[in-house]
């Protein structure tokens, strides 16, 4: 009898364990069970987005708002398009406002990052971001490999041209 109560104690230890890795891996991967927080739905264009996913996260001076819903190419203008959820909170952002490729430490994940210049070169009230806007200023994930390159060419070619 007392082995069985021991093999009943390792057996929920273990099924702990399990679900304390499940709970784990689900916050580190920014996954959730259901986040039933309200969203719009914006779209911008992007030369090259490097490593970003769907499921990116989208923020403005570091606070979360948002996450990338889709990523897909524009055969017309053969730029990747990215369609991104932002939450209703956040309703005031002008149509004037610049999204980034940016990523976390040297080698980390990648995420957009917002910057609202809230109209300041409007005279008017700015006109806000909506469901279906567009965001028109974009800047394009720096890849690591062509920053790489360009400095290994760039010594090469200085190098040869001192007689």
């Amino acid at each position: 009898m007392r082995s069985r109560t021991v093999e009943m104690t390792v057996g929920g230890f273990v099924l702990l364990g399990i679900l304390a890795l499940v709970f784990l891996a689900l916050r580190v991967s920014g996954l959730s069970a259901g986040s039933s927080e309200e969203t719009y739905r914006v779209t911008a264009k992007f030369d090259n987005i490097g490593g970003l996913t769907p499921r990116a996260k989208i923020t403005i001076s570091g606070v979360n708002v948002g996450r990338v819903a889709n990523i897909y190419l524009d055969k017309e203008d053969l730029m990747a398009v990215v369609e991104m959820d932002i939450y209703q909170r956040v309703d005031n952002l002008s149509t004037d406002t610049t999204a980034a490729i940016l990523t976390s430490g040297i080698l980390g994940e990648q995420y957009i990052g917002l910057t609202d210049s809230g109209g300041l070169f409007a005279d008017a009230e700015p006109e806000l971001l909506t469901e279906g806007s567009e965001i028109f200023d974009t800047q394009s994930a720096l890849v690591l490999e062509k920053l790489i390159s360009k400095f290994l060419v760039g010594r090469v070619t200085n190098d040869e041209e001192e007689p």
